[in-house]
């Protein structure tokens, strides 16, 4: 039988730690730099002993914890605060222990308070300030000693007046070795735009003149375009050399002319591959060259990272073993039955050579870092290995700590998470196909209001070259305001497909489909920016809204109303510090007028019930002077789908 002290020593610990929070089952907690990081957990021990807990942070590229002292919250229930300055990977623990010194220190106080005699108990805190001491630097640890030297000579002065200095540094001070400690878990420091950015899509080869293939300058001419609507990221489809091997058609059909351009996602020809630029829009340095001038402007340039190849890509020939053969030889071009790609073979992760493989595609990403690409819109990385991801996304940020990555997995919602959980800073979510209040609420909520938030950042887009749902096709001019006041709004980051949204793109391939009719994926298209009909005045308006008012900046806030009305949906947002609130009502059909009364919760908003309250409508600018919950809200999806509130709160308070 084994003695007491060949037991594991953790069962010995008298501490106990449960329910910390936040923790991602095997995956990364998010937060960006200068945002609060709040952990709690239960810290308990058995019987009377008073128990101490503390927040212990590792910092990027450090070897040396930080300790933040945490605060009982009630109920065995503890919570400390700490900022996350610096970008990169962090670490975080409670630990937890009893605190002898404070636990004397209730004990000698209730005794003196009772009028015995504490004799013994000084002497006995003569001996916790004495060891204190030994592990203090100067001029704390003759401090210490003196305290200790009064405790011996019957001097309770410090005791009696209630010092908190000396009962801090006690606490600071108190031996830890049977600490409990929970397993490190990590947090992922990213850009403040990780978490609020607006995305705008372009395809380079269309922003030349009329039935011109366009250029990296011609969309360096863009970006005041870009810029000036607000958007803060600009993404552009894969630029590299298009394969021309079962090259698409317009129209994805398998018969194209002599001078069709392809789908710029059939990757790979004889004049490069995954590190090359199509010759027909520029070179490299047309690559670093847009980035700066971006940069001039606010604006990120995003790339799209599709790793799959044309059957032309060089990588075919130099490494056939990342690609995976049928029976007869042919190399598995990339099917989802009973769709085919014919222009695409899709790369094999589990190939023997997967150490060249990881390394080739890790070249890949760097090679555009260099050049000033530090956003990445990674397409379909739900059909790739989690493992790879998790290596790759963790190499990149380890030289490059400010790289951000949005993963477009339009999958399974487990497989969602899980890409999120291993690092991708923004995910795509279901929200192009979410249309009524009740489903955009059940699906917002679940996002903001569960665990979902410690780790994954939505990122939603009306539309996409691969998505023109069905509401856009059949709801007519007023639909595309309608969804992008609530992508604006509802999400602190949101994207659109353009010029094609803007100018109301809405024709498709074929009923019931979701392709495009004359998609840019297969040809090019010229647009017409000036065209009285485009929404960008809106759009300019929805962003500049959202830059001034730090509720629309962060999604944790996010609270809605109920409604009695068909088709409308309201919500509110606040600053985390409560100084600002916004709120937002919204119809979500665009055929006819709706009308309905609102039932605000007034605590969110900061407001009183008994006392008028003014809305600024920061879309109007009309002013509206409301007083306790219940409001009559009308909208015309035709002239105003929605209100875009700013609560002026004279009288505010404190909301929750």
């Amino acid at each position: 039988m084994e003695t007491p002290t060949e037991r594991d020593a953790g069962a010995l610990r008298r501490v106990v730690i449960e329910g910390l929070r936040p923790a991602v089952e095997g995956g990364l907690v998010k937060r960006t730099v200068g945002e609060p990081l709040v952990v709690e957990a239960d810290v308990f021990g058995d019987g009377h002993d008073v128990v101490a807990a503390s927040l212990l942070l590792l910092a990027p590229g450090t070897e040396r914890w930080r300790e933040v002292p945490m605060e009982p919250l009630g109920n065995d229930r503890w919570a400390g605060t700490a900022t996350v300055a610096e970008l990169g990977t962090w670490w975080y623990a409670v630990r937890g222990w009893v605190d002898r010194f404070a636990t004397w220190r209730r004990g000698t106080l209730r005794k003196l308070a009772d009028g015995q005699d504490v004799g013994v108990e000084l002497a006995e805190g003569a001996v916790l300030a004495a060891a204190a001491a030994e592990r203090a630097a100067e001029p704390v640890a003759t401090t210490l000693r003196a305290v200790a030297t009064g405790f011996r000579d019957g001097d309770t002065a410090v005791l009696v007046d209630d010092d908190p200095g000396f009962a801090t540094t006690m606490t600071r001070l108190a031996e830890r070795a049977d600490a409990t400690t929970t397993t490190p878990l990590e947090l992922l420091a990213d850009r403040p735009r990780a978490r609020f950015s607006a995305w705008y899509e372009l395809f380079p080869r269309s922003a030349g003149a009329k039935s011109k293939h366009g250029t990296l300058s011609d969309v360096e001419d863009l970006l005041p375009y870009v810029a000036g609507m607000g958007f803060d990221v600009l993404y552009l489809p894969p630029i590299h050399p298009i394969g021309t091997t079962h090259r698409k058609g317009p129209n994805n059909s398998l018969t194209p002319g002599r001078k069709d351009v392809g789908s710029p996602w059939a990757i790979g020809s004889a004049e490069g591959g995954h590190d090359a630029v199509h010759p027909a829009l520029g070179t490299d340095a047309d690559v670093a060259h847009l980035a700066i001038a971006a940069a001039r402007l606010g604006v990120d340039l995003a790339l799209d990272l599709a790793f799959q190849c044309s059957p032309d890509h060089p990588w075919v020939t130099e490494h056939p073993c990342w690609f995976r053969h049928r029976a007869d030889g042919s190399v598995q071009y990339a099917e989802n039955p009973p769709k085919k790609y014919e222009d695409i073979y899709p790369i094999d992760f589990e190939t023997e050579d997967r150490d060249g493989l990881w390394s080739a595609l890790l070249d890949v990403v760097l090679h555009w870092v260099d050049l000033g690409v530090i956003t990445f819109r990674v397409d379909n990385p739900h059909t790739k290995p989690f493992a790879f991801w998790r290596w790759l996304l963790a190499e990149v940020r380890l030289r490059h700590p400010e790289v951000i990555f949005l993963s477009e997995a339009f999958t399974r919602p487990r497989v969602l998470e899980a890409l999120a959980k291993v690092g991708f800073d923004q995910s795509y979510t279901y929200f192009t196909w979410r249309e009524e209040p009740w489903e955009l609420e059940q699906y917002f909520t679940e996002l903001t209001q569960t665990d979902l938030v410690e780790y994954l950042r939505p990122n939603v887009w009306p539309n996409t070259p691969d998505i023109l749902p069905e509401h856009l096709q059949t709801g007519g001019p007023a639909m595309f305001p309608i969804r992008a006041v609530l992508a604006a709004t509802l999400a602190a980051s949101w994207g659109i497909y353009g010029p094609a949204f803007e100018l109301g793109e809405h024709r498709p391939r074929a009923p019931g489909g979701e392709e495009y009719l004359d998609s840019e994926k297969y040809q090019l298209r010229s647009w017409n920016l000036r065209s009285k009909t485009s929404i960008a005045p809106l759009l300019t308006r929805l962003n500049a809204v959202r830059a001034a008012h730090p509720a629309l900046q962060q999604d944790r806030t996010l609270r809605f109303h109920p409604v009695d009305g068909d088709d409308l949906l309201c919500y509110s947002k606040r600053s985390p510090d409560g100084t600002d609130v916004v709120l937002c009502v919204v119809t979500t059909q665009s055929a006819e007028p709706r009308t309905g009364v609102v039932h605000l919760d007034l605590a969110e908003l900061g407001v009183h019930e008994d006392q008028p309250f003014e809305l600024h409508d920061l879309l109007d600018d009309r002013r509206y002077t409301w007083q306790g919950p219940d409001a009559y809200v009308a909208l015309d999806p035709a002239t105003q789908p929605a209100h875009i509130f700013e609560v002026v709160r004279p009288n505010a308070v404190a909301t929750r």
